[in-house]
């Protein structure tokens, strides 16, 4: 305690823009010394009440770190800052609510208890009614706390839902854990409803084989972090939409082309991320593959796998993984889909396509996929390619492993 007092506030002169992972006691001290030196800063001869400093989030603060002797890259943010003060009329109001997220999260840490960002959401619409309106405002207040106490959101007692899913050719084992099985449809074919665990008081691990297996991941990072997992698959495939997903897990795809299926249901949750990136350090010779539309929200989840996000704050670099980008490509659209199939780019399409074509982040080949998109002024989703039958899907994605045909 005696060393963190000696720090400022909020641990903003610290060189490395990143969040730790922390233990509770960790944490419960940073919110402490926060409390002490802003009652300080109040009881002073000269009072004041202290502004919060925080990491900016935005575009411009960002860098792109690209490895040495590796093709990985990741997002952080640099050492620019903006300020939140009671005394600003914009700011105040969340001013108010990180201080409120900050009470809530040091009760959490004390119960031992961890939460979504939709309980805290609901918690503080009930506690606080007047300063939290939506859930966009706690997800902010969230990030700017990670900010100022330089830890991640799980170290704050703040657990992702579960959205994730996983299939394919994969051991997991959990020590001194069981895995609930929910549906059985055959002897090898399990349904999970999430990754969930109870005490089992054997010291063996527990096992679940999860050749022909659907699960749903939990969004509890501790309990992920901690399954210890073996497989047999040679490549893993990132899938963007649910849909595709559960037709590749119900076609087998893993027993055709040894792998392991994982999907966030859209826009990557922490959760898959987290997943996602462990598989890569257990498995770093397995190359990952990413099968996404071909529109610019598809690339831009794809470069959230790749690169991080900006929108996570100093948690962006975190769970960033190597994944190569698999479908659907231009060539891809020019010789496979027909015409017909093709959709008129959105509005929302246009305003992606434009942020990621002024970032660093994409590398030349990417780019100029961008820019066929945005020339031709059409998208096409991966359903596209139901055209050729049902189970072409599954041959396309063979074809172009054989070919090594991902960049």
């Amino acid at each position: 305690m005696g060393e963190l007092l000696k720090s400022s506030i909020f641990f903003s002169d610290q060189h490395l823009c990143h969040a730790d992972i922390l233990p509770p006691s960790e944490v419960r001290a940073r919110i402490e010394v926060a409390i002490l030196n802003f009652l300080k800063n109040l009881n002073s001869e000269d009072p004041a009440i202290s502004d919060l400093p925080l990491i900016s989030r935005k575009v411009s603060n960002s860098r792109v770190s690209r490895g040495l002797l590796t093709e990985s890259s990741r997002i952080f943010l640099s050492h620019s800052f903006c300020t939140k003060s009671l005394m600003n009329e914009k700011t105040a109001s969340s001013f108010i609510r990180v201080w409120k997220v900050m009470e809530m999260c040091y009760q959490i840490l004390v119960q031992e208890k961890k939460v979504t960002q939709r309980e805290l959401f609901y918690k503080l619409l009930c506690d606080s009614p007047k300063h939290f309106t939506s859930q966009s405002q706690v997800n902010r207040s969230i990030q700017d706390l990670v900010a100022l106490l330089r830890c991640s959101r799980y170290s704050l007692g703040i657990m992702a839902s579960s959205r994730g899913a996983v299939a394919g050719r994969l051991l997991l084992q959990a020590p001194r854990y069981r895995i609930k099985k929910i549906n059985e449809h055959c002897a090898a074919w399990y349904t999970l409803k999430y990754i969930t665990a109870t005490r089992n008081h054997s010291k063996r691990f527990s096992t679940v084989l999860l050749v022909d297996l659907l699960a749903i991941l939990s969004g509890d990072l501790s309990l992920l972090e901690k399954l210890v997992m073996k497989s047999d698959a040679r490549y893993i495939i990132v899938v963007e939409k649910h849909a595709i997903f559960q037709r590749l897990a119900e076609d087998r795809v893993f027993n055709q082309i040894p792998c392991i299926l994982i999907t966030a249901k859209g826009y990557p949750d922490i959760g898959t991320r987290f997943l996602l990136h462990r598989m890569s350090s257990e498995f770093p010779g397995l190359p990952i593959l990413g099968l996404v539309d071909w529109n610019p929200a598809g690339l831009a989840i794809l470069c959230t796998f790749k690169f991080g996000s900006i929108a996570m704050g100093l948690e962006a670099y975190r769970y960033a993984c190597n994944i190569k980008w698999l479908g659907l490509r231009k060539d891809d659209i020019e010789e496979l889909i027909p015409e017909d199939s093709l959709i008129p780019l959105k509005p929302r399409d246009h305003q992606i396509g434009k942020s990621l074509a002024s970032s660093e982040i994409l590398q030349d080949n990417y780019k100029e996929e961008l820019a066929a998109m945005i020339q031709t002024g059409y998208r096409a989703e991966i359903e596209a390619l139901y055209f050729h039958g049902y189970d072409f899907l599954a041959k396309y994605i063979g074809k172009k492993i054989v070919q090594a045909n991902y960049i």
